[in-house]
């Protein structure tokens, strides 16, 4: 399935950044290179989250249960751009689905385990997926019931596939017809999906030229190396995992250990164990593995890099690693919409300042159009201030960065709309983000424009919460804010004008929103009652006064 514009195939092919080689090109490249290596590892604590032994593959093993599984899909009738709709946890089937779905001509849509029927019938409705591969239950979910519930609503769905079945398939004959299945490195890879000022989310349809540019940039600015072992802190379904360690891991080899979800003794014992040379991390988490009492203790003295996202690092923790280990930091920022920036040692040295500067790729007259890299120096980043349209230049200018490149998804899926809102005439995407212009050709990021709330890595739409919180009985008006967290980095606050002298209670409001099958991450941990919503005076909520009020109460426990 081909989402990209003739226009676009043509400049990018013509730049040679674009070319024909898949994924699974370069997948298959390592299988016959090191067939014995081992390439992928199970969290070990995989028994305790689906009854399942945690296993460590070879690339032979891995390539086995792909082509199986792959033929097994073509048996039950999986066609070429069919889409399969996957919600599983981290492990190392759902690592070779990705590869076993592409391989059978169909399109992955891998969706959060938090996610519940709500967000469930929205993608199922929007995409028609033609099978749905999940798990019978996890963490206290019933996931077998929720997906048999919504079978009957989507006719398109004539399959549904559980852990066990996905193990069986990988024991089964293949025959060799997959090599009469094209897949053009144009052809969408994944169907991921993001959720910013929309309440619902949005499908990113990255193709395999895409992916392959992504990985390019984490290679050359992070820096790591090919055949490094990766592991990935978070759950392998949006850009922060796939992007970042998924990708590169399936285009230079190595080993991909897998971790889910987040508990900080586990993960350190992989990072030793696993010896690991690359991940992404939070700030929060890096914080943590510094200030834990036993750091001493810890020999992380093979790790190669880190790149930390999600919000600027401190200066103390990034000297620390460097001091304690070598380990070198890349200050990294994206989205799902695979518009991404990464400032690393070889392009920014000092610490100092890597820790907010970014290059600002295509400035007119910088060292950027320069740089060694065929990829970056086709990437175009500008600043415009959003209530003219005018582009920002000088030196402390605030404005939302506007991002074109060969990375950058073609459009949303099947929103024409907002694709149109997204994107200028010339191609450039807006990331709705407020950034900074800096010194030595930089931008640094600012804030961001997009009301969300990006809690534990995962983006919640205060629109959405507000809006179902508004079908509330005892709910006249509502407001949806971050609160910081140490540990997830924020969390959901509302604000209830109550309908009716008796306001909702926090039990109420949680067990509302679970009986609308929101996912569980979306659902407020704190309630503060109010008697009236601050607004503008064309009603658009002044949630910086909102933000104010809880960063004062928050203080003064």
């Amino acid at each position: 399935m081909i989402f990209a514009s003739q226009e676009s195939i043509l400049e990018w092919t013509g730049k040679e950044i674009w070319g024909k080689k898949t994924l699974i090109d370069y997948f298959k490249e390592h299988v016959a290179k090191g067939p014995d290596d081992v390439c992928l590892v199970d969290p070990p604590n995989k028994e305790a989250l689906v009854g399942l032994k945690a296993e460590r593959l070879t690339f032979r093993e891995l390539d086995r249960a792909v082509d199986a599984v792959a033929e097994a899909l073509i048996a039950r009738g999986i066609k070429k751009d069919d889409i399969i709709i996957v919600q599983l946890p981290n492990c190392w089937e759902l690592a070779m689905l990705y590869l076993a779905i592409t391989r059978a001509g169909a399109l992955i849509s891998p969706m959060p385990m938090q996610w519940r029927q709500s967000e469930v019938e929205f993608i199922a409705g929007m995409t028609e997926p033609r099978a749905f591969i999940t798990i019978d239950e996890f963490a206290g979910f019933n996931h077998r019931e929720m997906v048999k519930n919504i079978q009957p609503k989507y006719p398109s769905i004539k399959d549904i596939i559980f852990l066990p079945e996905i193990r069986e398939m990988t024991k089964g004959e293949i025959t060799g017809k997959l090599d009469q299945i094209k897949i053009d490195a144009n052809d969408a890879f994944t169907l991921c999906w993001s959720s910013g000022t929309e309440a619902q989310p949005k499908g990113c349809p990255l193709s395999h030229n895409n992916w392959l540019c992504q990985s390019v940039f984490q290679y050359e600015a992070a820096p790591i190396e090919p055949g490094c072992n990766l592991i990935t802190a978070g759950p392998l379904v949006n850009m922060a995992s796939i992007g970042t360690i998924f990708i590169p891991w399936l285009v230079t080899g190595g080993k991909l250990a897998l971790h889910h979800p987040f508990d900080g003794a586990t993960f350190i014992m992989q990072l030793i164990t696993e010896q690991i040379h690359y991940t992404l991390l939070v700030p929060a988490i890096v914080n943590a593995i510094l200030k834990h009492p036993k750091v001493d203790q810890f020999n992380l003295s093979g790790m190669k890099a880190i790149t930390i996202g999600a919000a600027p690092p401190s200066l103390w923790s990034v000297q620390e690693l460097k001091r304690r280990w070598g380990i070198e930091f890349a200050n990294i920022w994206g989205q799902n919409e695979a518009t991404a920036n990464v400032a690393g040692p070889n392009d920014i040295p000092t610490l100092e300042m890597r820790i907010d500067h970014f290059p600002q790729y295509g400035k007119p007259g910088s060292k950027w159009l320069n740089i060694d890299s065929l990829l970056r120096r086709n990437i175009r980043l500008k600043v415009i201030n959003p209530l003219n349209g005018e582009e920002i230049t000088e030196e402390g200018g605030v404005g939302e960065l506007w991002y074109r490149g060969p990375n950058v998804i073609p459009g949303y899926y099947k929103r024409p709309d907002l694709t149109a809102k997204a994107f200028d005439k010339d191609g450039f995407f807006n990331t709705g983000d407020l950034f900074q212009i800096k010194d030595n050709d930089c931008v640094g990021f600012f804030d961001r424009t997009k009301d969300i709330i990006i809690r534990g890595g995962f983006n919640i739409s205060a629109q959405e919460v507000e809006n179902m919180l508004l079908g509330h009985p005892k709910v006249l008006d509502v407001a949806a804010i971050a609160i910081p967290d140490e540990a997830l980095g924020e969390k959901v606050c509302v604000y209830v004008v109550p309908k009716g002298e008796e306001p909702p209670t926090m039990e109420e409001i949680k067990a509302f929103m679970k009986d609308k099958g929101i996912a569980v991450y979306k659902i407020p941990e704190r309630i503060e009652i109010i008697g009236a919503i601050p607004r503008n005076p064309v009603g658009k909520i002044l949630k910086s006064v909102l933000r104010e009020d809880i960063k004062k109460k928050i203080s003064a426990l």
